[in-house]
Formats: C-alpha cells, sequence, structure tokens
C-alpha cells in the first residue's frame, strides 16, 4: 500500500523553533515528519525518524531530501549561509521538493540592514528555482534575551543592549514556529505569500518594567556600546562578516534608520486561530530563568 501522507522534512529541529513546529506538525495525521539533524542523537526525543543533515556537507543533502514533499528551511546566521542555500536549494529541486517554508528576516524588500539582505537573496533564489514557497520573516525573538542580544548581567537584574531606548517589534518563537506549522500544513493557502511576524513593540526599559512586575525582582536596562558588543564577539570568535552586521544594526535601530523596526501586524489569528503571546506571558514562561 503506497504511503499518501505527504512528507516534511525540518531543518534546524533541535532548535527552540525546530522542535516546537515538530510537534505541531506531528499532531497531524495527514503528514509524515522528519527531522534533518547534524547529531541524530540530540533529536532522539522529539518523536519522529531522524536523518543525519549538514549543510556543510554537501553529500548529506540528498538522502536527507529523498521522497520528501515540503521542508522547513532554516540556516546558520553567517555568510556562508549564501553558499549553503544555493547548494540545499538546488540539491532539494533535483529531489522534486514542492514547497519550501524559509524562515528569513525582518525588514521590506529595500530593507538596507546586511544580513536581512542575504535572506531575501534566498528568498529570490527560492522563487526563481520555480518551488513553491512561504517567507516567514519574524522580527526580533522574545528568546534573544535569555542568551543573544540581551542579559543578566552577574545575575543582578540588569538587561545589557545596544540599542539605547529604540522600540523594537518581538515575536515569540513558539509563534512562528506555530505560523510555519500552518504553512507546511495547508502549502494551497500560504504558497506565494510573505508573512511579518512581529507582534508587540517595545524598548528594552519597557521589557525591564515588565519582567520586574511578573518576576517580582527589580529589573533595569543598561545601554552599552555597539563597539563593546562587535569587541567582545569577535575577541570570542564569532563569525566577523555577520557580528559587523549587527554591529551595524544596533547603531541604525538606536538612530531610528530602520523603517518598520517597531512594526506590529494583526496576521497572527487569522494565520493560527490564536493571539499571540506576550511579554507579559513570555516573562511568566521564563520566571525562575530571570530570578536573582
Amino acid at each position: 500500500m503506497t504511503n499518501s501522507k505527504r512528507k516534511i522534512v525540518v531543518t534546524g529541529a533541535t532548535g527552540q523553533i525546530g522542535g516546537v513546529l515538530i510537534r505541531l506538525l506531528a499532531a497531524d495525521s495527514s503528514l509524515q515528519v522528519v527531522a534533518a539533524a547534524r547529531n541524530p542523537g540530540k533529536a532522539r526525543d522529539l518523536g519522529v525518524p531522524v536523518v543525519l543533515f549538514d549543510y556543510d556537507r554537501e553529500e548529506r543533502l540528498a538522502p536527507a531530501l529523498e521522497g520528501i514533499d515540503s521542508v522547513f528551511m532554516l540556516t546558520g546566521y553567517t555568510v556562508d549561509m549564501l553558499k549553503q542555500s544555493h547548494a540545499f536549494l538546488n540539491a532539494a529541486k533535483r529531489a522534486g521538493v514542492k514547497h519550501i517554508v524559509h524562515l528569513g528576516a525582518p525588514g521590506d524588500d529595500n530593507t538596507k540592514v546586511g544580513h536581512w539582505t542575504w535572506h531575501q537573496f534566498v528568498e529570490r533564489y527560492i522563487e526563481w528555482s520555480g518551488f513553491s514557497f512561504t517567507h516567514l520573516r519574524p522580527e526580533l525573538f522574545m528568546q534573544n534575551l535569555l542568551s543573544y542580544g540581551g542579559s543578566q548581567a552577574e545575575g543582578n537584574g540588569i538587561i545589557r543592549h545596544y540599542v539605547g531606548d529604540a522600540s523594537i517589534s518581538w515575536v515569540h518563537t513558539d509563534d512562528v514556529a506555530a505560523v510555519a506549522a500552518v504553512a507546511l500544513q495547508h502549502p494551497e493557502i500560504h504558497a506565494g505569500k510573505t508573512h511579518h511576524l512581529g507582534y508587540e513593540a517595545k524598548t528594552y526599559p519597557e521589557i525591564a518594567e515588565i519582567l520586574t512586575k511578573v518576576v517580582g525582582q527589580k529589573f533595569t536596562s543598561e545601554s552599552r556600546s555597539p563597539e563593546e558588543f562587535l569587541e567582545q564577539m569577535l575577541a570570542a570568535g564569532a563569525e566577523p562578516a555577520y557580528m559587523r552586521c549587527v554591529y551595524q544594526n544596533w547603531i541604525d535601530y538606536e538612530a531610528g534608520a530602520i523603517p518598520g523596526a517597531d512594526a506590529v501586524y494583526d496576521n497572527f489569528f487569522e494565520l493560527t486561530g490564536r493571539q499571540p503571546k506576550t511579554w507579559a506571558e513570555f516573562a511568566k514562561e521564563h520566571a525562575d530563568a530571570f530570578k536573582y
């Protein structure tokens, strides 16, 4: 008997978005979901079949894409993503993949933010290659506050950042996964569409106020120099081309030089049937991580 289920592979399966996305898709009995992972052992607990996958190993692309109908495409943030995406999409085309849901970056088509444009080149290549596609353009992730983009300084409730009092649009990674899920479940509805995902605009001082109220301890924000950020990232061995883009991004946020940086969208309920998660909900979810 022929398996009539549509087969979907999720790249970035062991990450925050990929893991949630797999759980959402696995609940749909009409789909066969496959987790693509560089380290299959880390994906063992996802409850779906796992395929060995590595963007840097082109010989692993074709086996991972065999029999696949749709792909959730998430790449790492280095300039290498351009070469990786080119090879991956070529392999997907040869494998007969029909629909690509690509996780991109914020901004309109005229964005001047360097690393955001990398994603837009990938979007254009997806379209040029003839795939059915859905482009996702999320704003900043709330989860960045737990690691990259903001941190508790020495456990004293200070949130360091690099954008002054700029108001920025944010999205919960669970909500990104939710939109990716519906785009993969219903490609006939979402094909050819670009979904901007940002649902609450806040400054870092406003976020500190929310944490203070929800966690029950005092939080304050501390805007640091973008130069300090760049120096620290390069010293830690981060990819220079990407980090210089982010450095300029922080400068432009603070200067108000990014059009639509605080844009919020009203598409989430229509896309998913529920309301997007708020900063207060995020703070409650991760209260234990923020306590000091």
